[in-house]
């Protein structure tokens, strides 16, 4: 009885999320681990974590996960330099939040819009000076924008940026781009700007404690544990750390499913540190090098320059992490794009490069 009812609970959220007719198979969309190539620990959990949950630390471990988020196209990260909000990002007064949620849409499909703690030009988490936004699968940080700039960003920016099903190519989107405002606006705002994000790979945290407690907890906690794995590496960024190459972590609002806390969502570009063809279970003790700080991971970063920046290839969305899951995700899927417990911890996300969606 309970199976069946099950079964009626997920085919309604099915029916209720529709999909795009390209949706993919659980084990389809990202690549497994699998011990004979990733060795015989792969999906052993982190045996040196000293961090934990708390005790009351008690999520929903029955559903299942895959295929049922709701699919976007476009992912904007909006820098507020604060870790939690009010309970709705649209109703933080003055922000561009706020603005971006009352404006016209996209004209290529769903906006994902979450607050996050990139800190902010200014350095403070007021809305009252101009902002960034940080634009995924392009990639692309905005600089200027305010809530007067919000409709053009919308409409001659994010309508134009490559989407999660468009094919990998070169991102196209202007330098600079002037706003109509007001006279009197002062000249240094008037223009939208655009630069390319620094970051190989992006991990995403929720940290919103006003939507759900469990988030406020978790996501300090796995920011400490995904930095003690990356650093060892040379790949951990702080938040005001922008050279080349690395992984950015940072705190965003509601994404959904708080009961499958933590979700963490990571964004990698193609083959983000040149290791996803390594076969680690067959390398005989060697080590996988990846790059320092500068060197090969400048050239990869001019390589890929010379060639067009294509943005994100995939985002990878893990539900249920706990501390002891950090070491294994960097290990496979921040650094190679492969999933280590797909059926307890994946929920979805894209691979442009295969044209696959969970939705």
């Amino acid at each position: 009885m309970a199976a069946s009812l099950k079964s009626l609970i997920n085919s309604a959220k099915a029916l209720t999320l529709g999909n795009s007719g390209s949706k993919a198979a659980l084990k389809e969309l990202f690549p497994v681990v699998d011990k004979a190539i990733d060795g015989e620990d792969c999906d052993d959990d982190c045996d040196s974590c000293s961090v934990q949950y708390p005790r009351s630390f008690k999520i929903d471990e029955d559903d299942d996960l895959y295929g049922f988020v709701k699919g976007w196209s476009t992912h904007v990260l909006v820098a507020t330099g604060k870790t939690d909000w009010v309970r709705d990002i649209e109703d933080e007064k003055g922000s561009v939040m706020q603005a971006i949620a009352h404006a016209k849409g996209p004209t290529n499909g769903r906006l994902l819009l979450s607050a996050s703690n990139i800190p902010t030009p200014h350095h403070t988490t007021s809305y009252c000076e101009p902002t960034t936004v940080l634009l995924l699968p392009a990639f692309t940080i905005i600089e200027n924008v305010t809530p007067a700039t919000a409709p053009t960003l919308l409409s001659a920016i994010i309508s134009n940026a490559p989407t999660t099903t468009s094919p990998l190519q070169p991102v196209s989107l202007p330098p600079s781009l002037p706003v109509p405002l007001p006279e009197g606006t002062p000249a240094a705002v008037k223009d939208l700007t655009t630069r390319p994000c620094p970051h190989r790979a992006l991990i995403l945290l929720c940290s919103q404690r006003t939507r759900d407690a469990r988030c406020g907890q978790s996501a300090p906690l796995l920011r400490r544990e995904f930095q003690r794995h990356l650093q060892p590496l040379g790949l951990y960024r702080d938040l005001d750390d922008e050279r080349p190459g690395g992984v950015g972590i940072y705190f965003t609002s509601h994404v959904g499913g708080h009961k499958y806390s933590a979700n963490v969502m990571v964004y990698r570009r193609r083959d983000a540190f040149g290791v996803d063809r390594v076969r680690r279970g067959q390398l005989n003790g060697e080590e996988v090098l990846l790059p320092k700080t500068g060197g090969r991971d400048a050239k990869r970063g001019k390589e890929e320059g010379e060639e067009g920046d294509a943005g994100a290839a995939q985002c990878i969305w893990l539900a249920r992490v706990r501390p002891e899951d950090c070491e294994g995700i960097v290990k496979f899927t921040v650094l190679q794009g492969k999933v280590v417990k797909p059926e307890r911890q994946l929920r979805g996300g894209f691979d442009r490069g295969r044209g696959l969606l969970s939705w």
